[in-house]
């Protein structure tokens, strides 16, 4: 698998795409909702990317950039493998990825960037603490932690944090914990329970992270999101997620698709196995109705974005 998350214009999200999936999703481009992609890093870096366009019967437009406005560059190829070889070099990170094109700057003249945003001491403690939460809890895209900044603090009709100025809030608050990841070594806790969430899923329970906003919506939709032969889930919502970022264990929410006690019960067995598997701490008396704790947990989740 490669470090890359793709992004296609329909809306789908690749993450770990591997060589193979890289090199499909270029093949097929040219339709209607399905002409460029867009490939970014993980941990994704502001402004660092390389995308392609294509319509049928056109050429293929490669364009990367890195980083600054003045590190955006385009190459015109009329087939897809050259296109495919260049991407998935760049995906590697090898050296000259970009020696087998011809590529022309391109001057976009960016816009000034944006003052800071008018806030009040509270308004700004308030706004860094929810970001800084989301950001250690590691599901949230940049796009999505920018979305936050703009709408935490809206109040009828005063905004006071423009989408500029969340995107440059986000933006310095996301490579301040790159860095911070940076130093951690080996697998994490959020990593063991991926791996046992995985184990689990292959064993017909529906295992979903991170899955809605409340127990009330996952209960509703958690069904719908497996294989219609499971036999039971498991998952965490996000007020779960924010509360191992803040240190106090992670809730886990089971049960059998049948309903019953016994399934629930045995459902709740194999989620306990599955995490004890890989090392992480439960705490659990057997009791269908009681919930599965992990406690205690080092939740450092890495960023993807």
């Amino acid at each position: 698998m490669l470090a890359i998350t793709v992004l296609t214009e329909g809306g789908h999200r690749h993450v770990r795409a591997s060589a193979g999936k890289l090199a499909e999703l270029v093949d097929r481009l040219g339709g209607q909702d399905d002409r460029f992609l867009v490939v970014q890093r993980i941990p994704d870096l502001p402004e660092v990317f390389v995308q392609v366009w294509h319509e049928n019967g056109g050429d293929y437009t490669l364009e990367h950039r890195d980083g600054a406005p003045d590190r955006h560059f385009q190459a015109v190829f009329d087939r897809p493998e050259p296109v495919i070889a260049a991407m998935t070099r760049w995906a590697l990170s090898e050296d000259g990825w970009d020696s087998e094109a011809s590529w022309t700057p391109l001057d976009l003249n960016p816009p000034e960037p944006p003052p800071p945003p008018e806030l009040d001491e509270d308004e700004r403690k308030a706004l860094d603490a929810r970001l800084r939460e989301v950001i250690v809890g590691g599901y949230a895209t940049r796009a999505q932690l920018a979305e936050i900044a703009q709408d935490h603090l809206v109040s009828g009709d005063h905004r006071p944090v423009s989408p500029e100025q969340a995107r440059l809030l986000v933006d310095r608050m996301w490579l301040e914990r790159v860095e911070e990841q940076a130093s951690w070594e080996g697998e994490t806790d959020p990593e063991r329970l991926s791996r046992a969430f995985n184990a689990l899923e292959a064993t017909g329970i529906t295992a979903r992270e991170n899955f809605t906003c409340c127990r009330t919506c996952g209960q509703a939709e958690i069904a719908a999101t497996g294989s219609p032969n499971a036999r039971g889930y498991v998952y965490f919502h996000s007020g779960c997620t924010d509360s191992a970022a803040a240190g106090h264990g992670l809730t886990l929410l089971y049960g059998g698709f049948d309903g019953s006690p016994d399934t629930t019960a045995s459902i709740g067995r194999e989620v306990a196995a599955a995490l004890g598997e890989t090392g992480l701490p439960v705490e659990w008396n057997g009791d269908p109705a009681r919930a599965i704790t992990v406690v205690p947990l080092d939740w450092r989740r890495r960023l993807v974005g």
